[in-house]
């Protein structure tokens, strides 16, 4: 797997860039964490709990108004393995998949051990926020799959009955390689979702979904980024799932105003290839962002997943400045969010003045270490 070579960055390029890479993260965790409150209820049970209008604002779960789930966490450790890869490429490795399912399997240790151990100095600085090492529902798809080290691949996957939305969930760090070829974002978000995901619409709604950030992160319109994943998708095995909902999610724009019914329809039975096209949808149809998420997660699916996905595409398409204030105010971990999001940006912009044969920065070795 390989790389194009990146683009010349002026000022202009670099803070807009840096713009949609925050958005994208904080995005995904604003989506998660305004969804986690109402996940596992259906509509009747939201409206019940808050209202007749359903969820509009930032709720308890977890014990906290803004708390996260383990998408935002795992969308965490994609930005660390991306990095990692990239600082690693001097030693003439370049497998990201590798780093990515090494960056999963810190995720992994965060969920069975009580703390970050400081011992662990290969680790980097990620792995060592302590407010990670909470758990947060995780489904055994994912402690399965990154339950040993062997590395689940396309053609063997883990879990090659798993259609969940998770890996999707975790997959918008890779539509921000702006510098990638989406031919390339698609393949290493097959790759990375195989790990976990092993059905075909598992991987390939999570290939789909990277290339539509992937779109949005260099400025084209999300009608546009979605044709783009479609026209990708059709050369690939067991594509037709994907495709077929990603284009009743672009017909269903037409077809009125967005209602609860309709975002639950293209759900169908709530997996991953129904999630990214409801994520589509609300994107498209909603009049902001905050109405495009409220439409993501007031409905009779999984709002969490719902809610993430959303806010990964509002955010990248908008940039941060679009994302509700308020709620970012009270999002778990957005110090952490932003920290990563800066590094992420740094590094595709200007990373070879942080590592190269020329010299390094003792300092982004230390958070970013190349073992």
């Amino acid at each position: 797997m390989g790389a194009t070579a990146g683009a010349v960055w002026g000022r202009a390029e670099q803070q807009d860039f840096r713009s949609r890479v925050r958005g994208t993260l904080l995005g995904v965790a604003v989506g998660d964490a305004f969804g986690a409150p109402v996940d596992g209820l259906d509509l009747d049970g939201i409206r019940e709990e808050h209202g007749a209008e359903g969820l509009t604002d930032l709720a308890p779960a977890y014990g906290r108004r803004g708390a996260v789930t383990h998408l935002t966490q795992l969308s965490l450790f994609s930005v660390d393995g991306l990095i990692r890869a990239q600082v690693r490429r001097d030693t003439g490795a370049w497998h990201p998949p590798t780093d990515l399912h090494r960056a999963y399997r810190r995720w992994a240790a965060t969920q069975r051990d009580w703390g970050p151990d400081l011992r662990r100095k290969d680790d980097g600085w990620l792995a060592h926020e302590e407010w990670l090492y909470v758990r947060r529902d995780a489904p055994k798809s994912l402690l399965l799959g990154l339950g040993d080290e062997t590395m689940g691949t396309p053609e063997a996957p883990k879990n090659p009955g798993e259609r969940g939305a998770e890996a999707a969930a975790r997959s918008a760090p890779f539509g921000l390689l702006v510098g990638w070829e989406p031919q390339l974002v698609a393949q290493l978000a097959v790759e990375c979702a195989a790990q976990t995901h092993g059905h075909p619409t598992g991987y390939l709604a999570a290939g789909a979904y990277a290339v539509i950030v992937h779109g949005l992160a260099r400025g084209e319109s999300l009608d546009a980024a979605v044709q783009r994943a479609l026209a990708l998708l059709t050369a690939r095995p067991g594509h037709p799932p994907v495709t077929e909902a990603l284009q009743h999610a672009l017909g269903a724009v037409r077809q009125g105003l967005p209602t609860p019914a309709r975002v639950t329809e293209l759900m169908g039975e709530g997996t991953a290839e129904g999630l990214v096209a409801a994520s589509v949808y609300c994107a498209l149809v909603g009049e902001d962002v905050r109405h495009g998420l409220r439409l993501a997660v007031n409905h009779d699916g999984p709002s969490a997943a719902t809610g993430a996905l959303t806010g990964g595409l509002l955010g990248a398409l908008h940039g941060e400045t679009a994302l509700p204030p308020a709620w970012l105010a009270e999002l778990e971990g957005r110090a952490t969010l932003l920290e990563l999001a800066d590094d992420f940006a740094m590094e595709m912009t200007q990373g070879p003045a942080l590592h190269g044969p020329a010299g390094s920065s003792p300092a982004w070795l230390t958070r970013y270490p190349r073992a």
